[in-house]
């Protein structure tokens, strides 16, 4: 076959997930592999585009291959989608799938938005491999990046695919005109809306200024679209060791003094190829000159989103992981799917004033404590290089969780397990289910 690799690391040839294209190369000398760096020719590629769709059109299979950054494909390959849709190429009916490394945070939610697109593209997508960035290293790594290859080929020579037909994605636009009254801001704080709505957005533009016109507390709206990023996150850790971002756009100081100072944060943006607009990719992925550290935990969330979300399973699902990743309440979501738009508008803003003014704070779910589980151990871990992260992670108790730093819970356990080997353990376990209620009777009883 004639195999065109994508590569979507801003790394280029020197990514850690194309060397694993390469290890396919070079054991399968019995198929033609071309290698396109899109991250690395973005800017020629948005000035011309061509070369890319004569190589895709000249392909047989396409692998779009990337880290996985922020839940989702690196800023680059968002960008290159774009320019592919919006170039009209026709690549339909071509065999298609995905190759990630990662440490397995939020892969999924990556491989999904990557499937949407490429059904949307009329690609016939096949399963794709989510690997650990160091599985290459490892015998059962190679065998299993083998076997994905054996299994591709034979779904390609058995014509198993989900898709192949284009996907009329119509983007929906509807009409929204302002008609909130401004109400008097009686909270002394205030909180930041962040955007990439286009200037000939009004609809969006509007929802915006009736969700501030709705608020108790005072609002500032930062438009990334305004805002002259030199370029998105090159995955280079150079801001491991002290926060700062090799880029010198001054955007590190920008998201830390003025978007995360705030009591809390609204994103607001128009669904886009199941995201929205690479703009806002390219803000989430130079976030990461914080780390791995959830520096805005405890303030309230909110989203104002134009176009069908009730359609769109994986952002739904990336936007309740993301609160709960970060530790930030996801107090309401305002879309104008409703057939009253203005009332899902004012009362989005009244839940996310109330949910600031009264500090509302909610446990995280599986999506944050497994998250947060996952980074804390590649913290640890690499704790030599990501310093920044372990001295934030130190501070705040990020460690206390470790299972064999609960000794005495341990030794209760293996108390209890040793009453519960001993004759006559059926009889005492009404005994256990009353000592194991209460401390919880204790706290109705004291009324806390």
């Amino acid at each position: 076959m004639r195999i065109l690799i994508l590569n979507g690391s801003p790394k280029a040839k020197n990514s850690i997930t194309l060397q694993s294209m390469r290890y396919l190369e070079k054991h399968h000398p019995e198929h033609a592999f071309k290698y396109l760096d899109i991250a690395s020719k973005l800017k020629s590629l948005e000035r011309d585009f061509s070369p890319a769709a004569e190589e895709m059109q000249a392909s047989e299979l396409i692998i779009f291959t990337y880290p996985v950054y922020t839940f989702l494909a690196p800023y680059q390959m968002h960008r290159f989608l774009e320019l592919l849709k919006d170039s009209n190429t026709d690549i339909s009916g071509k065999w298609a799938t995905q190759f990630t490394t990662s440490k397995h945070f939020f892969d999924t939610t990556a491989h999904r938005f990557m499937k949407e697109n490429m059904l949307d593209l009329g690609l016939k997508v096949l399963p794709g491999l989510s690997a650990d960035m160091e599985d290459l290293l490892t015998e059962k790594g190679r065998k299993e990046l083998e076997d994905w290859n054996e299994m591709t080929e034979l779904r390609i020579k058995l014509g198993t695919y989900e898709g192949g037909r284009k996907r009329c994605i119509a983007e929906c636009v509807r009409p929204y005109e302002q008609q909130v009254e401004d109400i008097e801001k009686t909270c002394d704080k205030s909180i930041s809306i962040v955007t990439n709505a286009d200037e000939s957005d009004i609809p969006l533009k509007n929802m915006i200024t009736d969700f501030q016109h709705s608020l108790t507390l005072k609002s500032t709206v930062y438009n990334i679209n305004e805002y002259p990023f030199s370029g998105g996150c090159l995955g280079c850790f150079s801001c491991a060791k002290s926060g700062r971002c090799i880029h010198k756009d001054g955007f590190d100081s920008y998201l830390r003094d003025k978007i995360q100072n705030a009591s809390g944060i609204v994103y607001a943006f128009r669904i886009k190829n199941h995201f929205t607009d690479s703009s806002m990719k390219c803000y989430d992925d130079r976030q990461f000159c914080n780390g791995h550290r959830a520096v805005t935990a405890g303030r309230p969330t909110a989203y104002i989103i134009a176009g069908d979300l009730s359609k769109e399973d994986n952002l739904r699902t990336l936007i309740e992981a993301r609160a709960s990743v970060g530790g930030n309440y996801l107090s309401a979501i305002a879309t104008d799917e409703m057939e009253d738009i203005a009332k899902s508008i004012t009362d989005a803003a009244k839940a996310f004033s109330y949910s600031i003014e009264k500090d509302i704070v909610e446990p995280r779910n599986f999506y944050g404590i497994g998250g947060n589980k996952i980074f804390r151990d590649l913290v640890y871990e690499m704790r030599g290089l990501m310093k920044a992260d372990h001295k934030f992670y130190k501070a705040n108790g990020y460690y206390d969780d470790f299972p064999q730093h609960h000794k005495k819970r341990i030794l209760f356990m293996n108390f209890v397990g040793l009453l519960l080997s001993l004759p006559g353990a059926e009889k005492k376990k009404g005994m256990m289910t009353k000592g194991m209620l209460a401390p919880y009777e204790k706290v109705l009883n004291d009324g806390k």
